[in-house]
């Protein structure tokens, strides 16, 4: 327990997560995600993406298509891509729910700040593989439970609707489980390669 929050860890892949009954609804999630203030003008927000832009950018080509997965309610990693010729669709569950992106497949896919919102990981994981084309980048920029970080104390579990806690050990399950081949570019950034046909 830590904060009266129940945590619990899967024995397979090291996951670490809150558990069903105590994670935030919908609504919960929506009216606190509409505290952010993820403004695409401002230069500090973009640089802060540019953790995740920078080193996918190098693995990229113009013209490719990409999906923002988890967009947010102001888009702004797109919009960075765009400006380097990408193609780009938007998705997210509360703010851009447009089923037509999630029935398509992209070149590449971009999670930033997203997967720890995961209520089923196994789940959106499948999703993003079946979007995800042969050869393909998912692009991830989350959290890191690393080594020598005390949990209890962690800023990142402060934040209600994070709810899945990856482990370097976890990425490496998830890329084992698909097939695919993970880098760990930077702190807190995972690029995963899809295999080509």
């Amino acid at each position: 327990m830590v904060r009266e929050r129940r945590y619990c860890e899967c024995e397979h892949c090291g996951l670490v997560y809150l558990s069903p009954p105590q994670r935030p609804d919908r609504a919960a999630e929506h009216r606190y995600y509409l505290t952010h203030r993820n403004d695409p003008a401002d230069a500090r927000y973009r640089a802060f993406l540019s953790r995740l832009s920078v080193p996918l950018l190098e693995r990229l080509t113009p013209g490719m298509r990409g999906l923002d997965y988890g967009c947010g309610p102001g888009p702004t990693l797109s919009i960075m891509l765009e400006a380097q010729g990408m193609r780009m669709a938007t998705y997210d569950p509360l703010f851009a729910p447009d089923p037509q992106a999630l029935g398509c497949t992209y070149d590449f896919i971009t999670c930033s700040e997203v997967i720890e919102h995961f209520h089923d990981p196994a789940a959106e994981f499948a999703r993003l593989d079946r979007m995800l084309r042969p050869g393909g980048w998912l692009g991830v920029m989350t959290g890191i439970l690393v080594e020598g970080i005390r949990f209890a104390e962690w800023h990142y579990i402060r934040d209600p609707t994070h709810v899945s806690f990856y482990r370097p050990r976890t990425l490496e399950w998830i890329a084992a489980a698909y097939g695919w081949r993970l880098e760990l570019a930077l702190p807190h950034v995972a690029l995963f390669e899809k295999p080509s046909a």
